[in-house]
């Protein structure tokens, strides 16, 4: 079983391709996995630009459709199913991928799957580890923070979301503040490398509280204020503000799971999303979740950026359900995993 999988939700236009072996194996195999990252059109504005992303994947949609087939040395014809991100995102380019998607499964008589993209994030770690059914997810990027059950394809229950802010749009706050470029996550990172964790002491919102809930605008707020008291002249300063930043947000992520570890003690906590590529957050999580007698999963680290392998894989976890949709899928700016929480939920078998 082979599907092709495209993601146009913010600003990378990424086509792969998955396949589920023979055999009953419970992981998959990516046979093609390419990505156009669009950084040198945003980077000069500090962040996305909605109107550039949904040209840009316009401009390279198709090529990057035939460079995935020809990796995986296939046709359009040797394909079980075309997949697509339906939303939530900036609707521009997600109507680019939809459309597309559309378009390539009507004319090659093909299922058409429209995936959530949380929903990608989230079965990830399926298509590279053997993770049963459920488990507790850690959701964190620069657009989302939630705590949820995972029960299977759609099967979703949320036990927390962020009041205000996601964690990714903290880092990339706090790196714009300082400096440090566009995106932000991964400069932060680096840059807290060497740094002294303990320096600035900054607020942990909702550390200790009930509930599983997050909030960052305060920890913003407080980076903002540490910022503009800084001295210049010091060296160290940044890289210090920077560790010091990222063990708070290490303290906030921690106590957050373990409350939800412990109204849902499950024996596998994932972790995915943009931010779960940091290395020094998924330290603090495995330490947490191996203390709740859990494992601590992530996907490898190329996997939780954005990419068409996510896509991919959530259609054949939905195909295999027989969970396709029709070419009437209207694409979704906004589109919560939980179906309680969803007012245009239906049924999409």
């Amino acid at each position: 079983m082979r599907v092709l999988g495209i993601e146009t939700s913010c600003d990378e236009t990424a086509v792969a391709i998955v396949e589920a072996p023979a055999g009953g194996d419970p992981m998959g195999r990516i046979l093609a996995n390419v990505v156009y990252s669009q950084l040198v059109e945003h980077r000069r504005f500090g962040g996305v630009v909605p109107e550039i992303a949904a040209r840009a994947h316009l401009e390279h949609l198709d090529g990057l459709v035939g460079q995935a087939l020809a990796e995986a040395g296939l046709g359009l014809g040797d394909l079980d199913a075309i997949a697509a991100t339906g939303g939530p995102g900036l609707i521009g380019g997600v109507l680019v991928g939809v459309m597309t998607a559309k378009a390539l499964a009507f004319a090659h008589d093909k299922p058409f799957l429209a995936i959530n993209h949380l929903e990608g994030h989230a079965l990830t770690v399926r298509l590279t580890e053997d993770v049963a059914f459920p488990y507790l997810l850690l959701l964190v990027s620069g657009g989302h923070c939630q705590l949820l059950t995972v029960q299977g394809p759609g099967d979703f229950t949320r036990l927390g979301t962020t009041i205000d802010d996601a964690v990714g749009e903290c880092f990339d706050k706090t790196a714009k503040l300082l400096g440090l470029g566009f995106p932000g996550g991964p400069a932060v990172e680096a840059a807290a490398l060497g740094g002294d964790p303990q320096r600035f002491a900054l607020p942990r919102p909702m550390w200790r509280k009930p509930g599983c809930d997050f909030s960052f605008s305060g920890l913003k707020t407080a980076v903002r204020q540490t910022v503009e008291k800084m001295d210049r002249g010091d060296s160290r300063a940044v890289a210090d503000l920077c560790a010091s930043f990222q063990r708070t947000v290490g303290d906030v992520l921690a106590d957050r799971c373990a409350n939800a570890l412990a109204v849902a003690p499950l024996p596998t906590l994932v972790v995915a999303g943009g931010v779960a590529a940091n290395v020094y957050l998924r330290g603090r999580l495995e330490a947490l979740a191996a203390s709740h007698g859990a494992r601590l999963v992530a996907p490898p680290v190329r996997l939780c950026t954005d990419n068409g392998a996510m896509i991919a894989w959530a259609g054949l976890e939905r195909l295999r359900l027989g969970l396709v949709d029709g070419l009437d899928f209207r694409p979704r700016p906004r589109w919560p995993l939980d179906p309680a929480l969803d007012p245009a939920a239906v049924n999409r078998v």
